[in-house]
């Protein structure tokens, strides 16, 4: 392998340094969620560039998702709150050109999930407990009422509460962005109408009130996998394609 050959480096363009003073202010606290950054007019004349590399910067931050841009006469730009949505299409999409496959998301979530199961074992109150159980009667209601979809909207739920018993904030936005592909998995599949998973969660929910996080794990693992089998039955891929 020959020596690479670099090419001379350039100064740093004006809208990657306004992007950089942003970035560096809500790290810091300076600026919060639902702030608004000045005018386009006083951000050029602060920044001492022309109001069209403002644009340029203000768009790059939009497409980050770290502000949000809005029309009208109340409009401007503001500090966006956190959208575990972003990486959730980011992962949907690598799911769809295939750099990561069914299986890995299946064991990704495995590990996350056990990790969460642990830490609620231990820091649940009964409170979020309830709330646990109340998601489970409102899937079995939704069975009743054959609205299958929804019922699988609300299994898919009951991961995002499980992530809140942990009190860890990253933990509830790592759960909340993998949520959002399982959310367009079973659309894109199609929810069942047994009620396998609502078995599997009344089993769970006994060992969670029991504080037993090994037998809790292994029920959720078991689920799993199930759930897994069925999605790999069903052609993820061949459903994506007929739904878009």
């Amino acid at each position: 392998m020959g020596t690479p050959t670099f090419q001379p480096a350039k100064p740093r363009r004006a809208f990657e340094e306004i992007i950089s003073q942003v970035r560096g202010m809500v790290r810091s606290g300076e600026l919060r969620t639902g702030d608004r950054l000045p005018a386009e007019r006083a951000l050029a004349e602060q920044f001492e560039v022309s109001r069209n590399t403002v644009r340029e910067a203000l768009r790059m931050l939009e497409i980050s998702g770290l502000i949000q841009l809005r029309r009208g006469a109340t409009g401007g730009a503001f500090i966006a709150a956190a959208d575990p949505g972003r990486v959730a299409a980011s992962m949907s999409d690598m799911l769809e050109l295939g750099h990561f496959s069914l299986s890995d998301l299946r064991d990704a979530r495995g590990w996350i999930e056990s990790t969460v199961i642990e830490v609620a074992c231990e820091r649940a109150d009964d409170a979020m407990l309830e709330r646990l159980e109340a998601n489970i009667s409102h899937a079995e209601a939704l069975t009743e009422a054959e609205d299958w979809e929804r019922k699988a909207l609300v299994h898919v739920e009951f991961h995002n509460l499980l992530a809140e018993a942990t009190g860890n904030p990253v933990m509830v936005a790592v759960m909340k962005s993998l949520m959002e592909v399982m959310r367009d998995l079973v659309l894109a599949v199609g929810p069942t109408e047994d009620d396998v998973v609502l078995r599997s969660r009344r089993r769970f929910m006994k060992h969670l009130w029991a504080r037993d996080s090994a037998k809790a794990v292994k029920e959720m693992q078991r689920s799993l996998q199930e759930l897994h089998k069925l999605w790999l039955e069903a052609d993820y891929k061949g459903a994506r394609a007929a739904t878009s």
